[in-house]
């Protein structure tokens, strides 16, 4: 599996992250690694979200806003990757690239 293909793998969720971050621990290539950090990013955010919705009246609201803005920066990364692209997605790529560095 080349670069291209673990970047865009690594976008199927938790499965394909995980599948992704398997097939790129024996030959790690930048492209896979740098998606691999964005979508763990993404995942955590996510779960985030998830368990912010459980607060009343507000949860729902965040839950709602939160996934509409986690989607695009979902989709914004899936493109690049499809494209071959290094971007980080938006407000929190940078962070991501420095805080999962290892991955």
């Amino acid at each position: 599996m080349d670069a291209k293909a673990k970047a865009i793998v690594s976008h199927i969720f938790v499965i394909g992250w995980i599948i992704a971050l398997v097939v790129n621990s024996s030959k790690k290539e930048e492209l896979a690694s740098y998606y691999i950090r964005q979508n763990l990013g993404l995942i955590i955010v996510w779960l985030g979200l998830t368990i912010l919705r459980v607060l009343p009246v507000v949860g729902p609201v965040i839950w709602a806003v939160g996934g509409i803005l986690l989607f695009v920066g979902w989709l914004m990364s899936l493109i690049w990757s499809i494209q071959g692209e290094m971007k980080p997605v938006p407000w929190l790529g940078d962070k991501f690239q420095a805080w999962f560095r290892g991955f």
